[in-house]
Order: C-alpha cells, then sequence, then structure tokens
C-alpha cells in the first residue's frame, strides 16, 4: 500500500478564492483514490490545521503531494505559516532532529539531519506567468526553471527534511489563458507516468 499526503495549499485572499488549487487537489484525491494499491490522507490548509497532527501524517506518508498557487514568485503567507510550524513542530519528532552538524566539525554536513528519509514529494504549482517567461532568451526568469528559479529553496527545504523529489508540474497562465479539462488531462497523465505500475504492483 502507498501512503499518500495530499497538501492543498490553496489560499482565499484578494482576487484569489483557491479554487484553481481546490481543482488541482480533487484531481489528485480522485486519482489515487482509483488505485488500489493507494491510502489517502489530505489537508487543505486554508480550513485550518493541527501542526502535530501535520506532523503524524508528514512521518505516516510514502509520498507528500503538494499544491500551492504562486505569489509573488513565493508561496502564499498562509502556506509558508503552515510549514512554520509544521516542521517547527516536528522537531525531534520525525522531521528532523537537528541541522545534521556536530561540534566538533560545524563546517560541514549541514542539512543532514533530517528524519523523513525513504519518503519522496512531488510539488504542482500554478501560476499567471506562462511557460515561455522561463524558457525563451530574455524574458522575465532569465531562462531558469520554476523549479531551478523561484522555488528552489522550497526543494532544499525538503531536502533538509531527508526527502527526495519527483517530478513537479506547473499550470502556467492560469488567469488569462486557463483550461481546466486541458490542464487536469494532462496533469492526469503526469500522475499515471509516475504511479500507476507502482500502484498496480502494490495492489497485485
Amino acid at each position: 500500500m502507498k501512503k499518500i499526503f495530499i497538501i492543498n495549499g490553496g489560499q482565499h485572499f484578494g482576487h484569489s478564492g483557491g479554487r484553481y488549487n481546490d481543482t488541482v487537489a480533487a484531481e489528485t484525491n480522485s486519482f489515487f483514490a482509483g488505485q488500489e494499491g493507494a491510502e489517502i490522507k489530505q489537508t487543505n490548509i486554508s480550513e485550518g490545521y493541527d501542526p502535530v497532527e501535520e506532523v503524524e501524517k508528514f512521518v505516516w506518508a510514502d509520498v507528500v503531494v503538494y499544491h500551492t498557487p504562486i505569489w509573488w514568485f513565493q508561496l502564499p503567507y498562509g502556506f509558508k505559516k503552515y510549514i512554520d510550524e509544521v516542521f517547527t513542530a516536528g522537531h525531534q519528532k520525525g522531521i528532523y532532529h537537528s541541522d545534521g552538524r556536530r561540534s566538533d566539525n560545524p563546517k560541514i554536513n549541514y542539512g543532514t539531519g533530517g528524519m523523513l528519509h525513504g519518503r519522496q514529494y512531488m510539488l504542482t504549482t500554478s501560476w499567471n506567468a506562462p511557460d515561455t517567461a522561463f524558457t525563451l532568451p530574455g524574458e522575465f526568469f532569465n531562462e531558469k526553471s520554476v523549479d531551478e528559479g523561484p522555488l528552489f529553496g522550497f526543494h532544499r527545504m525538503n531536502a533538509f527534511t531527508g526527502m527526495k523529489p519527483l517530478t513537479s508540474f506547473h499550470f502556467h497562465d492560469v488567469e488569462k489563458n486557463a483550461d481546466v479539462n486541458r490542464d487536469m488531462a494532462k496533469y492526469r497523465q503526469h500522475l499515471e507516468q509516475h504511479f500507476t505500475a507502482e500502484l498496480k504492483e502494490l495492489a497485485a
């Protein structure tokens, strides 16, 4: 059985109602709920949470699936608050025990104190920016991908815990040119490529 923890970081603020990320999270849940080899837990951050219970979900999971919009090139404040509270609550409780260094040689081994080794995570993000803003010469992100540029710190955060990344999936141009049916079809294909074969094997 593959234990999947789905985190919906969609936020209700300003002109955002969190609906797009609600849709993505629902698609994720639908996909895994249809697989005999999967067990699911979920958190919708905007509905509230108990940090201690969230730590338990991270420790329980084999795979953490993060869904988040991107506001001003970073996680929205509610999702960042969640990370700060939950990961802090997870100190020596299953997320990390220290920063990994030893007092006899503090210059090395930073970032090796995670306790979530053996787990994986997958990130999805939604952007107003088109994908070409990350790929074309002279465009805004200087040919840096989402994962290598704006979300580099997010990936290092997960590496600090010991988790390993699965391939991310990024939704672009969602404010001006979203096509939800098209986007969800592409996303489901992404999930199938990464999980279907393994889940069938686990269910056999």
